[in-house]
């Protein structure tokens, strides 16, 4: 998620996966998928910067997971007690 500001400074979180377009109308105006429009307070140029160190600090991230040693197989055992109590989601009928 990114930080954007409404025009009138309320500021909120965007999921910029979900950005199909930004206009600039002289305001800024983001368009999502669904069709659903917000006006912000950043020029295009901040928005699309923003966004872009958005998804790379996602890579650096996956770049830094990756990096790390493997779990030990003791907290392999732990994750698979785990999984074993998980309880479903649904009644099954009966």
């Amino acid at each position: 998620m990114i930080l954007v500001t409404r025009i009138n400074g309320a500021v909120f979180a965007l999921n910029p996966d979900l950005v199909e377009r930004a206009d600039c109308t002289p305001d800024t105006v983001i368009t999502l998928v669904d069709g659903t429009k917000y006006v912000i307070a950043e020029s295009v140029p901040e928005f699309i910067d923003t966004v872009r160190l958005y998804r790379a600090s996602l890579i650096s991230q996956a770049s830094r997971m990756e990096s790390e040693p493997s779990a030990s197989s003791a907290e392999n055992d732990l994750d698979a007690d785990h999984d074993a109590k998980v309880l479903p989601l649904h009644r099954k009928e009966r």
